[in-house]
C-alpha cells in the first residue's frame, strides 16, 4: 500500500480533478450533443476506417453482411446440436439463420471454413476497463502491485484518458474472440468521463453491459446516489440510441468489502428501485464480509444480481445463489493472485458442485490478459481435486465445461442467454473463427481440447460481432489502428507524468 505522504498526494489529486472536471461536465455534454448530430450524418458516407481523435470519436461503418460460413469444424455450445465435426453456419441480417450441413443460399458470400474450428465469440463479465491503458503501472518492487497502483493513478485519469482506455480494452477483446463484455466501471469519475466510455463502447462495435459505478475511493460511509443515471438513460439508452442496441446498462455496488454494511443496503434501496442489472466484489480471501444467505432473505440474489470472486463463499452462500439463479464471475488469474488467505482451486469446485451458474472474466490488465483462451486453459488446469481434501473424488473440471463458462454461462449472467454465447438459430451472429493449420495448433484431435489447450489469440482468425465483420484473415479490418495505439499511449504517458513519485517503477 502507498505510506502516508502518497495518501496525501493522491487525495490532494483527486480533490483537483473533481475541481477540474466539475467546471467542465456542462461544455463536455454541450460538445458531444453537437457532435452526435455530425455521428449520425458521417456514419452514412463514412469508409470503415475514419481518422479520428479520443476527444470526437467516430463510430466505424461496418456493415453486417450475408454470410455462409462453409465446412467449418463447429463447436455450438447448444445442447440440441453438440461440437459437429463438419457443419455450415448461415448468418443473415445480423441472426444466425441456419446450422447444419449441406446448408446453400443465394446472395451469400461463402466463408471457407474447411481449416477453421467455429464457435460462438466468448463473453467477458468482469472487466474494470478504464484502467486498460494501465496495465504495466504495477512494479515488482516494494510489492506495488493492483491496489497500490490503481489508488496512485484513479483520480489521473481524464475522460479522454477513459476513452482510449475503453476502446483499446475493446479492440483488444475483439482481437482475441471476444465479442461481449461487461464493463465494470469502478471509478466513475463524472458524468464527462462515463459520456467518453460510451463513446467508445459506440466505436468499438462490441456487445456489453456498461455498468456505472462510484468513484474509486469513496468514503465507505458516503452512500452512492447515482444521481447522473437519469440523464444517461435518455441520452445513451433511450429513444434514438447511439448504441444501437449492442451495449444495456447496469450498476455496480462497492459491496461490504468497500462500503460499510448500512451503506451498501441504501445503495441496494436504489437499485431495486432502478430494475437495473447491479454486480457487486466479493471478498477473494477470509474474513467473509459477503452474506449470500442474507442477500436471499433480502431480495437481492436472482439472475439480475452479479457477484465476482466471492472465494470464501460458505456452501450455503453457494447454494442460496443456485436457487435464486444468481451469478457468478470467477477470475482465475485474479483469484490465484489476489486470495492470500483462500484456496481458488477448491472455492471453484465448490462453486461448480453446488451448480452455481460460473463464467469466466479477466478483472484487470494489470493482473490478467484479457485473453479468453488463458483463461479457460488455467480454469481447466485449476479444477482438478485433491486427495485429503473436501472434493477427493469429485471429476476434474472438463474441457468442454470452462468452454462453456466463456460462452454461454458469460452470456446467461449478462442477462443475453437468448442473445449470444451459442451458436443457436435465431441468436445474434457472435461468432469466431480460429485457424487448424497454424504451428501451435495442428494437428487437431479432439475439437474442444485443442480451443483449450492450444489455442491463442493470434490464431483467431475472423471475428464477428453481431453479424458485422471486424476481423478477417488475421487482421483487425474495422479499427483505426494507429490512432487507438496513439491515444492509449498519450493516455498512459500523461498519467505516469502528473503520478510522479506515486508510480514506483
Amino acid at each position: 500500500m502507498a505510506d502516508l505522504a502518497s495518501e496525501e498526494k493522491i487525495e490532494a489529486a483527486q480533490t483537483n480533478e473533481r475541481k477540474q472536471t466539475a467546471a467542465e461536465d456542462d461544455m463536455k455534454r454541450r460538445d458531444f450533443t453537437k457532435l452526435a448530430g455530425v455521428v449520425t450524418l458521417a456514419a452514412f458516407a463514412a469508409p470503415a476506417l475514419i481518422r479520428r481523435t479520443a476527444a470526437q470519436g467516430v463510430a466505424p461503418n461496418v456493415g453486417r453482411g450475408t454470410y455462409l460460413i462453409n465446412n467449418g469444424a463447429v463447436i455450438t455450445v447448444d445442447p440440441s446440436k453438440g461440437t459437429l465435426p463438419r457443419a455450415d453456419v448461415l448468418v443473415r441480417n445480423g441472426v444466425i439463420e441456419r446450422v447444419g450441413t449441406g446448408i446453400t443460399a443465394s446472395g451469400v458470400e461463402v466463408i471457407d471454413a474447411a481449416d477453421m474450428i467455429v464457435m460462438p465469440g466468448f463473453v467477458d463479465t468482469h472487466y474494470h476497463m478504464w484502467s486498460a491503458v494501465g496495465r504495466s503501472f504495477t512494479a515488482s518492487k516494494e510489492g506495488f502491485s493492483y491496489f497500490p497502483a490503481k489508488f496512485a493513478t484513479s483520480a489521473l485519469y481524464t475522460p479522454d484518458d477513459f476513452y482510449a482506455s475503453v476502446l483499446l480494452a475493446s479492440v483488444e477483446l475483439a482481437n482475441a474472440g471476444t465479442t461481449t463484455v461487461h464493463n465494470w466501471d469502478h471509478n466513475t469519475r463524472t458524468p464527462a468521463h462515463a459520456d467518453a466510455e460510451l463513446r467508445a463502447h459506440r466505436d468499438s462495435l462490441l456487445r456489453a453491459r456498461y455498468a456505472y459505478g462510484h468513484i474509486d475511493r469513496l468514503p465507505p460511509d458516503q452512500v452512492n446516489t447515482y444521481s447522473d443515471i437519469p440523464r444517461v438513460q435518455k441520452e445513451w439508452f433511450g429513444q434514438g440510441s447511439p448504441l444501437n442496441g449492442l451495449v444495456h446498462l447496469g450498476l455496480n455496488l462497492r459491496g461490504t468489502i468497500q462500503s460499510d454494511e448500512a451503506t451498501f443496503h441504501k445503495e441496494m434501496e436504489f437499485v431495486k428501485k432502478s430494475g437495473l442489472p447491479v454486480a457487486i466484489h466479493a471478498s477473494q480471501e477470509a474474513p467473509n464480509v459477503c452474506d449470500a444467505v442474507d442477500y436471499e432473505k433480502r431480495g437481492y440474489l436472482g439472475p439480475k444480481f452479479l457477484i465476482a470472486h466471492y472465494i470464501p463463499a460458505r456452501v450455503e452462500d453457494l447454494e442460496a445463489m443456485a436457487r435464486t439463479n444468481t451469478p457468478l464471475a470467477f477470475s482465475t488469474h485474479s483469484e490465484l493472485r489476489l486470495s492470500g488467505t483462500g484456496d481458488a482451486r477448491a472455492a471453484l469446485l465448490r462453486m461448480r458442485a453446488a451448480r452455481v451458474n460460473v463464467s469466466l472474466s479477466s478483472d484487470a490488465t494489470s493482473i490478467a490478459p484479457p485473453n479468453m483462451f488463458e483463461m479457460m486453459r488455467l480454469t481447466w488446469n485449476l479444477g482438478v481435486p485433491w486427495k485429503g481434501t473436501e472434493n477427493e473424488g469429485e471429476n476434474p473440471v472438463g474441457v468442454h465445461e470452462v468452454i462453456e463458462m466463456a460462452t454461454i454461462n458469460g452470456a446467461k449472467a449478462l442477462g443475453l442467454g437468448e442473445v449470444t454465447g451459442s451458436l443457436t438459430e435465431g441468436k445474434r451472429a457472435d461468432i469466431i473463427l480460429i485457424r487448424t493449420k497454424d504451428v501451435n495448433v495442428a494437428p487437431v484431435g479432439n475439437i474442444e481440447t485443442a480451443v483449450v489447450q492450444t489455442v491463442t489469440p493470434a490464431n483467431v482468425d475472423t471475428v464477428i460481432i453481431d453479424g458485422r465483420i471486424v476481423k478477417r484473415s488475421g487482421r483487425l479490418t474495422a479499427y483505426d489502428m494507429p490512432m487507438i495505439i496513439d491515444e492509449a499511449e498519450k493516455a498512459a504517458s500523461g498519467i505516469r507524468k502528473k503520478a510522479g513519485d506515486l508510480l514506483k517503477f
